[in-house]
């Protein structure tokens, strides 16, 4: 920090990180606020806390512990910035939601409703995470993705590109729901599986291990589809159908009731499956 003594006015200077700027500290917790960055005066920066450039924190924000915000990020409503956060670009945290532990949002992200992003998780591009979503651990959501309702998102999974994660979906481990896949309902993605395309996994389904799910395939019911299964085209898993090891669901083939799909096993075209299939 640097004061320069301009006659009866005092001109104080902080170091952000790029070099001294023009700043003052905000007087509902103290911490250093960059003069081109605005702050309002109901909003609160704790000591530690940063906000620089042009970085805007309004309503009844907080922004405290060793958190920053910066860029032309906003942070607003009664949103929470603490911890190690970071929030920069133009990405938007407001409402109810709170960033926090080492959590990034960045680019034009979007944090909304009630939701909670933490851990070393990262939000950016045109992500929205809103609702009740956690995003979380070392998870990234990106791209033009979507996650809400009560969905979660952890542990080293990735959610982009157009894709969407709700309901009360959970997508972690490895897992990757990627161009415009959807996963919602009670539905579980994890391991290194992988659901993309215009496919769809729903209900109580789980899709684990080093599965794909792709085109415009349907996994539904309490269906499980694991190991290094694929299903794809316009294929259907559902009920409480099984599909592991390496089998193959194709073409128009449908896989339902109890029915078991596995070992090198195909099921393709116009097939209709309610019995074991090895």
């Amino acid at each position: 920090m640097m004061m320069i003594n301009q006659g009866v006015n005092v001109m104080m200077f902080f170091d952000f990180g790029k070099g001294p700027v023009p700043a003052h500290k905000h007087p509902n917790g103290g911490g250093w606020v960059a003069d081109t960055a605005k702050v309002a005066d109901t909003a609160y920066v704790g000591p530690n806390a940063r906000v620089y450039e042009f970085a805007q924190v309004s309503e009844f924000a907080r922004v405290d512990e060793f958190a920053r915000v910066f860029g032309e990020a906003r942070v607003f409503g009664d949103a929470q910035v603490y911890g190690n956060a970071q929030v920069y670009g133009r990405s938007y945290v407001y409402e109810n939601s709170q960033v926090y532990d080492y959590a990034s949002v960045s680019e034009n992200a979007d944090i909304s409703g009630y939701a909670w992003v933490y851990g070393d998780a990262l939000v950016s591009g045109n992500a929205n995470v809103f609702g009740y979503a956690q995003v979380y651990d070392n998870a990234l959501v990106y791209g033009n993705a979507q996650v809400y309702d009560v969905a979660r998102v952890y542990e080293n999974a990735r959610v982009y590109e157009f894709a969407r994660v709700y309901g009360h979906a959970r997508v972690f481990g490895d897992a990757r729901v990627y161009e415009f896949a959807r996963v919602y309902g009670h539905a579980r993605v994890f391991g290194y599986a992988q659901v993309y395309g215009d496919a769809k996994v729903s209900g109580d389904a789980q899709v684990y291990g080093s599965t794909q799910v792709y085109g415009n395939a349907w996994v539904s019911g309490f269906a499980n589809v694991f190991d290094d299964a694929r299903v794809y085209v316009d294929a259907k898993v559902y009920g409480d159908a099984e599909v592991y090891g390496y089998a193959r669901v194709f073409g128009d083939a449908r896989v339902f009731g109890y029915a078991q799909v596995y070992g090198y096993a195909q099921v393709y075209e116009n097939a209709l499956e309610s019995g074991d299939t090895n």
